[in-house]
């Protein structure tokens, strides 16, 4: 079952934002995800930044494509537009439909197997042509659907689930979209509600292409080997007549530090990531010693989330193809067909 509707009752004296919506007004269906899943949090974060902007859900394009972070749009702004794309062409789609309509605000959701390997060209293109959109990709570092392979932004050296040693670099999706031109770029983790909610609202907010890289743990693959409750060996011991697989629930993993220090959280794994949280006189406004900044702490074996990079005045696409102010389904036969003389105008200034 994919679909899971909720239950339209809640108490009658929840809190209301300017438009007169509940927060429960800004939810999907029930989630499908494993128990603990990090991406859930990132759509509960979604739900708070979107109802405290005040943002009427019908105005919301979620554009997403294959993965479990591509489910998520299912479990969020159930009454806004949505669009679920092939593998890793998500960008492509939200870049069209934002030439189509730029009333909309656009929200593209996609993961690190969406962005970093099959999309990794459409997550560039529309990095660099600016398209007015906020970017998330939820980053667990494996494809989830398939059963934990390494992703393109497994780190070098990480340990799979059967114990394969990933010998290639990891791509940094940060990284990229600062050199592409992004003009607002963070990174925060799934766990850390009150830095991601406000990172969400500043690029829902953001007049250019804005982009978070948000690090969401897996739950689903963390068995140890010489277990002999663990699925590989219940598998090897067993004659099973059909294929069922079980997803233990796991507690949401949450971080709650200050600006300027460090945070090791331990996955359920075992591993550990340290997050370095930007500090409250850090400069967003350097592209340049953003990236060293970046550079800098993965060194020292540290992820830096918050706020990296914004440019105050960002041109988005359409200032830079000067498209018409109209949704061209709102233009009429003489806007679309202006004649002869207006093709011959438009033909003249390209020679």
């Amino acid at each position: 079952m994919s679909f899971l509707p909720k239950p339209k009752l809640h108490h009658p004296k929840l809190p209301t934002n300017a438009l007169g919506f509940t927060r429960r007004d800004y939810e999907g269906a029930i989630s499908t995800l494993c128990a603990g899943c990090g991406h859930d949090s990132i759509s509960a974060a979604i739900i708070q930044a979107c109802w405290e902007l005040d943002v009427a859900p019908h105005r919301v394009a979620k554009m997403s494509g294959i993965g479990c972070s591509s489910k998520t749009p299912d479990y969020f702004l159930g009454a806004s537009h949505g669009f679920n794309s092939v593998h890793g062409r998500m960008p492509s789609v939200l870049t069209g439909a934002n030439l189509a309509n730029r009333d909309l605000i656009y929200l593209g959701v996609s993961g690190d197997g969406d962005s970093a390997s099959i999309g990794f060209g459409q997550f560039g293109h529309s990095i660099r042509r600016g398209v007015n959109m906020a970017y998330i990709v939820e980053n667990n570092g494996v494809y989830g659907l398939t059963k934990g392979q390494f992703s393109a932004t497994s780190d070098k050296g990480s340990k799979a689930k059967k114990g394969a040693i990933n010998s290639d670099e990891a791509i940094d999706l940060v990284g990229i979209a600062l050199q592409l031109g992004a003009t607002y770029v963070a990174r925060s983790f799934s766990g850390d509600k009150e830095q991601l909610v406000g990172l969400i609202k500043g690029a829902l907010l953001h007049p250019g292409a804005a982009f978070i890289d948000c690090l969401s743990p897996c739950v689903a693959f963390n068995n140890h080997e010489g277990s002999t409750k663990s699925y590989d060996y219940v598998r090897e011991h067993n004659e099973a007549v059909n294929r069922l697989d079980v997803m233990l629930s796991r507690a949401a993993l949450t971080a709650n530090y200050a600006p300027g220090t460090v945070q090791e959280v331990t996955q359920h794994d075992g591993t550990t990531l340290r997050l370095r949280k930007i500090h409250t006189d850090y400069d967003p406004s350097d592209r340049v010693a953003a990236m060293h900044y970046l550079h800098e702490h993965k060194a020292r074996g540290e992820i830096v989330t918050g706020l990296l990079y914004v440019e105050p005045d960002a041109d988005d696409m359409h200032h830079n193809l000067g498209t018409v102010a109209l949704p061209l389904n709102r233009l009429g036969d003489a806007d679309l067909v202006p004649g002869a003389q207006a093709l011959e105008a438009v033909n003249a200034s390209l020679r």
